[in-house]
């Protein structure tokens, strides 16, 4: 996982692990070798009541990959929280804090986040345009994204 501030200014606090979960974003790095991940990804569904699980893959032949993408590009918010553990590739999360700044979380093979509910934020891909993770889902209908 890589953190940096969008537009730094001197008087910002340091960018860390703290400070995400200060404003409710869970981050882990889980071990990816033999399905390891799967049981503190069980762990997580028990303790906050996510009942659906799929794999997600997005790459350059994925069909309509631009208006894929397009959707989480504007900044929006969802009722319901947003869990990924990325597989493979990586994705940029732009996740507002508590007081209105941008913190850009580029996630990569291993990382788990959970952006919260009601949380602003934005996706992309990087440059490679490649991702494969785990969503999990509080409800089977899944993310509708709420825009600002």
């Amino acid at each position: 996982m890589q953190l940096a501030w969008i537009d730094p200014q001197t008087d910002y606090p340091a960018l860390d692990v703290e400070h995400l979960r200060s404003v409710g974003v869970t981050y882990e790095r889980l071990n990816l070798v033999d399905d390891a991940y799967q049981p503190s990804l069980d762990a997580l569904k028990r303790e906050r009541g996510y009942i659906e699980q799929d794999v997600i893959e997005l790459h350059p032949d994925t069909a309509n990959l631009g208006a894929i993408c397009a959707k989480f590009a504007d900044e929006h918010l969802h009722t319901d929280d947003e869990v990924r553990f990325v597989l493979a590739g990586a994705g940029i999360f732009d996740i507002r804090d508590d007081a209105d700044r941008w913190m850009r979380v580029t996630v990569e093979a291993g990382d788990l986040i959970v952006v919260p509910k009601d949380r602003y934020h934005r996706f992309y891909l990087t440059d490679s345009q490649q991702i494969r993770c785990v969503r999990l889902f509080q409800d089977s209908a899944g993310w509708v994204p709420h825009y600002r």
